[in-house]
Order: C-alpha cells, then sequence, then structure tokens
C-alpha cells in the first residue's frame, strides 16, 4: 500500500469547479464553455492563466485583462467565478481517515489567488504546495517532484489525485499512482484500496 497522498483542492476537495465557471457564464450571458474556451483556444488568455497562477500578476490586474476577453465587468470576477463551490464533505473525510491510518497528505493546488477555506488544514495536511506560493504550476514536472520532497517521499509512494487530466501524465511519469477524479464515490473507493484508510 502507498504511503503518501496528494490531492487537488478546486474540483477534488469542493465541488465541481467548471460547472461554477459553466453557470457564472451563463448567468453572464455567455456560452456555458466560454471561459474554457476561452483559455484553450486563446493564447494571451492561456499566458494570462499561467502568470497567475504562478504568482506572477495581481488579482485584479488577472480580472481586469480576463473581463476583457470575455466582455464582462471584472469587479469581483473571481469570486463571481468560484461563487457556485462548496465543499465536498465526503473527500475532505476521506483525507482525514487517510492522514489518522498513517498517510502522508499533502495539497497540491494551481491556486486563483488566496480563495481557500484553511479551517481544516492543521487537521488533513502535514504539507501544502500552492502554485502561487511555490512559483510553479500543475503540470510543470518540478511541482510534483517538489510536493513529494515536501511529503518526504519517493513518489512510487504517493498516490496523487485531480480532476483535470492533463494534470496526472507528469506524475505518472515520476512513479506516482494517480487517480481522475470525476465523482467522490469512485474516488473513495480507489483510496480505500489504494491506502491505509481508517474507519
Amino acid at each position: 500500500m502507498r504511503r503518501g497522498l496528494l490531492v487537488d483542492y478546486g474540483g477534488v476537495l469542493t465541488t465541481n469547479l467548471f460547472t461554477s465557471f459553466a453557470a457564472f457564464c451563463t448567468a453572464e450571458g455567455l456560452d456555458p464553455q466560454a471561459l474554457r474556451s476561452a483559455f484553450a483556444g486563446d493564447e494571451e488568455a492561456a499566458r494570462l492563466l499561467v502568470r497567475f497562477e504562478k504568482g506572477q500578476m495581481e488579482e485584479a490586474a488577472f480580472e481586469k485583462a480576463l473581463a476583457t476577453k470575455l466582455g464582462v465587468s471584472p469587479d469581483g470576477l473571481i469570486d463571481r467565478l468560484f461563487a457556485g463551490l462548496q465543499a465536498d464533505a465526503l473527500m475532505i473525510d476521506a483525507v482525514a481517515r487517510a492522514r489518522r491510518g498513517g498517510v502522508r497528505c499533502g495539497l497540491l493546488s494551481n491556486s486563483w489567488g488566496h480563495r481557500y477555506d484553511r479551517s481544516q488544514w492543521e487537521e488533513i495536511f502535514h504539507v501544502t504546495v500552492i502554485s502561487g506560493e511555490v512559483g510553479l504550476r500543475k503540470p510543470d514536472p518540478e511541482i510534483y517532484v517538489l510536493a513529494a520532497k515536501r511529503l518526504d517521499l519517493p513518489p512510487q509512494d504517493i498516490v496523487f489525485v485531480d480532476d483535470v487530466p492533463h494534470n496526472l501524465p507528469p506524475a505518472e511519469a515520476l512513479g506516482m499512482t494517480t487517480i481522475h477524479h470525476t465523482d467522490s464515490a469512485t474516488t473513495v473507493a480507489e483510496l480505500e484500496r489504494l491506502l491505509p484508510v481508517s474507519a
């Protein structure tokens, strides 16, 4: 069994991130996939995202630039984008049970500012690796190496959970076991199979 667990935040420890983004777009009169399409099809928008997630761009500047791309108001844009997110109690409990079972647990997240509910972090995480704080972002291989070092475990002993498929191959290349998170029940069952998760 593995001895380490790394989990993403938005979309893993919360409800689906892209559902919240789609709800925002719909409320703004945009196509529900407008935000995803902007990042996928506009090189400048993609560069903005990379810079922001690495902590190289101030929040207000990012909101203004992204709002221009989308044709919406920049006021409180990130809060509006994330308004539909809620904590996923089943996943949070699974990480807590893994820690009680002796698993080294960590957060590995690409950040959009400082919008994290950290109230339970001391109880469930030994380490945190947040892109805007370390100047690296998934899927850069270096951020996975850093997370493994902070867990003080070889990658082969670590399970990594993320809801974005392209974030998984770099972890796999290092030897981590990966789980593509699509729903809590399936992910929790996989964690219970791979890790010493307590009752």
